[in-house]
C-alpha cells in the first residue's frame, strides 16, 4: 500500500482542528488582528533549520504563528475594502482544489476542472444576463480580470486597424486613446500600465462618480481615432452606477471598445430589483469583476468576461509542440487568461453557485445592499454623522464633520475592533468607507456595528 494518505493524514487533521478553532472564533473575536506584522515576524524562527520537521507539527506551529496576527476578514462585522467572506461550500472545494492539485491550463490534461468551470462560466453568464456566447477566464481578481479585457479590446482595435501586434508589437503602430470617468478604480489605470497603452483621458462625473454621457462624447470628439471606454459598475465610495445605456452608445457610435469594471458591482445585474441600475451593461464588449467579493468565494478569483472570444484567444493564446490544444469551439483555459499555469480557482466559484441556487444568489445580494441601506439609516440617527452618498448598493460614505474628527473616529473604530470599517477620502473630504461585502452580516452585526460607531462618536467629540 501507498504511504501517501498517511505522510497526508496527520497534517490534514491538524489543519481542520485549526480551521475549525479559526471559524468557531470569528464571530466573537475582535475584528482586527492582535499583532502587527513586525511583532508576527519576530515569532518566526529567522534562520530555516537544517533539519526535517514533522508534517504535523509544522502545520501547529503555522497556526500558532498566524493567528495573532489574522484579521477576522469573514465577520459579519467587517466592513473594510470590499472583501467578501467565504461560503462553506466554496471553502470546501477550494480544499478540494488543493488536495486534486490540477494545473488547469488545457481541457485534454484536466477535463474535470475545465468542464466544471465552463458550468461554471454559463451559468455566471446567465445569472448577469450576459451573451451566453462570451468567453470567462478565472483570474486572480479583478485587477487582472480590467488587464484581459482590456487586453482583449486593445487586440480588436489593432486587428480592425490592420495592425500585427503579435509580431510588431505596439512601437510603430495606431495609438489608441482611453476615456474612463474621474473616479475609475486604480486598478484600471494600473491594467492600461501594464499593457503599454498610457494614461486614460479622464472624463468628468457627477457628484456620485457616475460618467456623465455627454462630456465622455465631448471627450472622444476631440481625440478620435481607435479607442477603449472603461466605464464603471459600482463607485468605490458611493457604489454608483455609471449610466451604461448612454455611455455605451456614445462609446459604440464613435467605435470604441466598451470594457466594464465591476468589481463588486456587476453582481447587481443579477437581483430583478437592481438590475435597472445596470440597464444596457450587457451591451459592452467586456466585463471585470470578483467572485471574492460579492459571491463569497475564497482568495483569488476574479472574473475576465469577452463578448468577442477570438480578440481574447488572439491576445492570450499560445501554440507549441508540446501543448496539446483543444479542438472545440470552447477554447482551453489557458487561451482566457494571462496564465498558463494556474489552479482550478473556478470550481469555488461552481460550488459556491450550486450551494445558493440561483434564487440563492439573488437574496445574498439583495441581502448585502439591505444591510448597507440599514446601515446608514443607523448611522444617520446619530448626532454629528453625515451620509455623503446616494446608498444604491453596498457602499456607504460617513464624515463625522472635519477631516480631523472623521479620521480621529476612524482610527478609534479600527483600534477597538470590535467593527472594522477603513477610511479613505472621497470629493475632497475624510470618509468613514462602508463595504458590505459578507454573506453572513445580519441584524445582529448591523446594530452592534451602529452601536460600536455611536460609542466612537461619543469619545470623540468636535474640537
Amino acid at each position: 500500500m501507498s504511504a501517501m494518505p498517511e505522510a497526508y493524514g496527520a497534517a490534514l487533521e491538524r489543519a481542520m482542528v485549526h480551521a475549525g478553532a479559526w471559524l468557531t472564533s470569528v464571530p466573537t473575536r475582535p475584528v482586527r488582528p492582535s499583532s502587527d506584522a513586525d511583532q508576527v515576524a519576530k515569532s518566526i524562527l529567522p534562520r530555516l533549520p537544517d533539519q526535517a520537521t514533522d508534517a504535523a507539527e509544522v502545520v501547529d506551529e503555522l497556526a500558532a504563528l498566524a493567528e495573532p496576527g489574522l484579521m477576522a476578514i469573514q465577520s459579519g462585522r467587517f466592513f473594510g475594502w470590499v472583501m467578501g467572506g467565504t461560503l462553506p461550500a466554496a471553502m470546501a472545494a477550494d480544499w478540494l482544489v488543493s488536495a486534486w492539485d490540477q494545473n488547469t491550463g488545457l481541457r485534454f490534461a484536466t477535463p474535470a476542472a475545465a468542464a466544471i468551470e465552463e458550468s461554471a462560466a454559463a451559468w455566471l453568464l446567465d445569472l448577469l444576463h450576459l451573451p451566453a456566447t462570451a468567453d470567462v477566464g478565472f483570474t486572480t481578481g479583478a485587477t487582472t480580470a480590467n488587464f484581459v479585457g482590456l487586453a482583449a479590446g486593445r487586440q480588436y482595435l489593432m486587428d480592425e486597424a490592420g495592425w500585427d501586434l503579435e509580431s510588431l508589437g505596439l512601437n510603430g503602430g495606431p495609438r489608441s486613446t482611453t476615456f474612463a470617468g474621474r473616479e475609475r478604480h486604480a486598478a484600471v489605470d494600473l491594467a492600461l500600465r501594464y499593457l503599454g497603452l498610457g494614461a486614460c483621458v479622464p472624463v468628468d462625473a457627477d457628484r456620485q462618480g457616475r460618467i456623465i454621457p455627454e462630456a465622455l462624447a465631448a471627450a472622444m470628439d476631440e481625440q478620435p481615432g481607435p479607442s477603449l471606454v472603461c466605464l464603471q459598475a459600482g463607485n468605490l465610495h458611493s457604489g454608483a452606477f455609471d449610466p451604461m445605456e448612454e455611455a455605451i452608445a456614445v462609446a459604440h457610435d464613435r467605435g470604441a471598445w466598451v470594457h466594464v469594471d465591476g468589481a463588486f458591482g456587476l453582481w447587481a445585474a443579477v437581483s430583478p430589483a437592481l438590475r435597472p441600475r445596470l440597464a444596457g451593461v450587457e451591451e459592452a464588449d467586456s466585463w471585470a469583476t470578483d467572485a471574492h467579493k460579492t459571491l463569497n468565494v475564497p482568495y483569488d478569483c476574479g472574473l475576465a468576461i469577452v463578448s468577442r472570444p477570438e480578440s481574447l484567444r488572439r491576445a492570450f493564446s499560445v501554440h507549441t509542440s508540446y501543448l496539446i490544444a483543444t479542438e472545440t469551439g470552447l477554447g482551453d483555459p489557458l487561451e482566457k487568461v494571462p496564465e498558463m499555469s494556474r489552479r482550478a480557482r473556478g470550481i469555488p466559484v461552481w460550488a459556491a453557485l450550486r450551494q445558493l441556487g440561483r434564487n440563492g444568489v439573488i437574496a445574498m445580494v439583495e441581502r448585502l445592499a439591505a444591510n448597507a441601506r440599514a446601515l446608514a439609516d443607523g448611522l444617520a440617527g446619530i448626532p454629528g454623522v453625515e451620509i455623503l452618498n446616494d446608498v444604491v448598493f453596498t457602499q456607504v460614505s460617513v464624515s463625522f464633520g472635519s477631516d480631523n474628527r472623521t479620521h480621529r473616529i476612524t482610527q478609534r473604530l479600527m483600534a477597538e475592533g470590535a467593527v472594522w470599517m477603513s477610511g479613505s477620502s472621497w470629493r475632497g473630504r475624510e470618509i468613514l468607507r462602508i463595504s458590505v461585502s459578507n454573506w453572513t452580516t445580519d441584524a445582529g452585526d448591523v446594530a452592534a456595528s451602529v452601536a460600536a460607531v455611536r460609542g466612537a462618536v461619543e469619545a470623540e467629540p468636535e474640537q
